[in-house]
């Protein structure tokens, strides 16, 4: 009995770090910055090679986790499957630590519209800041970790949805956050998986096209709006406006709608949908293909979902009350 054990503990560990015949998933920790007195992390997941074995450049997901940017973990259980995917379909997956603006926000109930937007204008400007500095920290070690520098995509749920699209914008629109990037620096794309972007200045205006977007998201999200919701100069603008404007600007995208879905789709397409992920970056980024792709799917016979929210709609669901 105890033989058998043995036995089936090391199959199952031979298993787990031979996944492919010349290699194996591997993950790396470094700090890429320290910040309020905290070290900011980043995990490197990619395919280690036999070092008989030629080492290939591959393209490179830069991964910002979800939490209301409140809470969250950038190895969190939910992610890690997902991550390995993408190494298993030839990409490297760096997921990465960012500061939360709104960890200690209490009950959503109480805060007014025009805080709340001082709030998350501060949580998304910390977190892009995070983000360029994470980029710039793997633009700098990309020939060590054979990334291609060209080829550094964004990718996130929820909140990191939220960041990454706003990081895309920031370099639209020239933005001095920008400036943390190595010169004339984009990102190859941005994936985002319930996203929105957050304005005080009233509706988006891009000043120069964005990189190729794909975007999922359910339209009867309560935390993240599906397509806009605004108040006076202040406007959350979610991935059906955003599309509709990237369709204006003749710009390639990627619009995956999910009908009477609410916020599971933060996380769904990570099980669900890796063959469109992939098909994305392949054709449109890496392929550069000069495509608009809308598409969609919609569950038969599940009840009907409330779509019609306002902003304290959303800040109650994130934030509690």
């Amino acid at each position: 009995m105890g033989k058998r054990i043995i036995t089936s503990l090391l199959v199952s560990l031979f298993v787990s770090i031979s996944l492919f015949a010349d290699g194996y998933i591997d993950k790396q920790t470094y700090v890429y910055s320290v910040k309020d007195g905290s070290s900011l992390k980043l995990d490197r997941y990619y395919l280690k090679d036999d070092e008989a074995v030629a080492v290939k450049v591959t393209p490179c997901i830069v991964f910002m986790f979800g939490g209301g940017f409140a809470a969250g973990e950038r190895d969190g259980e939910q992610y890690v499957d997902y991550f390995r995917k993408l190494v298993e379909r030839g990409y490297q997956v760096v997921s990465i630590d960012y500061r939360l603006g709104m960890k200690n926000i209490g009950d959503g109930s109480q805060i007014d519209p025009m805080r709340f937007a001082a709030l998350l204008t501060n949580s998304i400007t910390m977190a892009v800041e995070d983000l360029f500095d994470a980029t710039t920290f793997v633009y700098n070690h990309a020939e060590d970790w054979n990334i291609q520098k060209d080829e550094i995509i964004t990718n996130g749920s929820s909140a990191g949805a939220v960041a990454v699209l706003h990081g895309e914008y920031a370099i639209c629109n020239n933005s001095k956050l920008a400036e943390r990037l190595p010169q004339g620096f984009n990102y190859a794309g941005t994936i985002a998986f319930a996203g929105a972007i957050f304005s005080t200045s009233g509706d988006l205006k891009w000043q120069t096209a964005p990189s190729p977007i794909q975007m999922f998201h359910g339209d009867a999200d309560r935390n993240v709006p599906f397509d806009k919701t605004e108040m006076l100069q202040v406007g959350l603008y979610g991935s059906k406006h955003i599309a509709k404007q990237l369709q204006e600007l003749n710009t390639p995208y990627y619009f995956y709608k999910i009908e009477n879905a609410a916020h599971e789709i933060a996380e769904r397409p990570m099980k669900e949908n890796i063959n469109e992920i992939c098909s994305f970056i392949d054709k449109l980024i890496i392929g550069k293909g000069n495509l608009i792709i809308n598409t969609g799917e919609m569950e038969i016979d599940k009840p009907e979902l409330k779509k019609d929210f306002d902003l304290m709609d959303y800040i109650k669901a994130n934030f509690g009350g």
